[in-house]
């Protein structure tokens, strides 16, 4: 075991180049959404899911628009700060009802608050969610992710509409 942690501090010593970077966090990340997606795989296989010959465009809509959104949400939502706060430290207002936070904390706690305030990293675990909830569960999650599309654009035209008014009263 020490010898593995040993190659492990020299990797991470020969590719950040003095800069800190969570190597072994991110390797726990991915070994974390590698066993969460298997269990979707698990779980989909069990239910004998039948798997389409190819998706359809439409449900692809719905769930790149309803990742977006959930991962906006989550990741930089004034109101999902709670959910973060254990993991993250507050920085400043970034726009409507969205705020720029930091991970803090120790290797672990610092690589949940990254992932947590990264809405790229979060669509990654959201992709694989609503994915393996359209195979076992078509309609319901055909359901969420049009009501999440939903908020996503009533959302743009809310920014549009701002937009349109600030120009206007110039």
């Amino acid at each position: 075991m020490q010898r593995i942690k040993g190659v492990l501090r020299r990797a991470r010593g020969a590719y950040s180049g003095g800069e800190e970077h969570r190597l072994g966090g991110h390797l726990g990340a991915v070994v974390a959404f590698g066993a969460y997606t298997a269990a979707w795989g698990t779980a989909v296989h069990l239910r004998r899911a039948r798997l389409p010959e190819r998706p359809e465009p439409w449900d692809i809509l719905l769930a790149a628009t309803a990742t977006f959104r959930l991962s906006r949400l989550l990741s930089k939502g004034s109101v999902t700060s709670p959910l973060r706060a254990p993991f993250t430290r507050y920085e400043e207002c970034t726009g409507p009802a969205e705020v720029k936070e930091s991970p803090r904390g120790g290797d672990l706690r610092a690589t949940v608050g990254e992932l947590l305030t990264c809405p790229f990293c979060l669509s990654v675990w959201l992709t694989t969610t609503v994915t393996g909830a359209h195979l076992l569960w078509p309609r319901a999650t055909r359901t969420v992710t049009g009501g999440l599309s939903t908020l996503a654009v009533a959302d743009v035209m809310q920014l549009g509409y701002d937009c349109l008014v600030q120009k206007n009263g110039e």
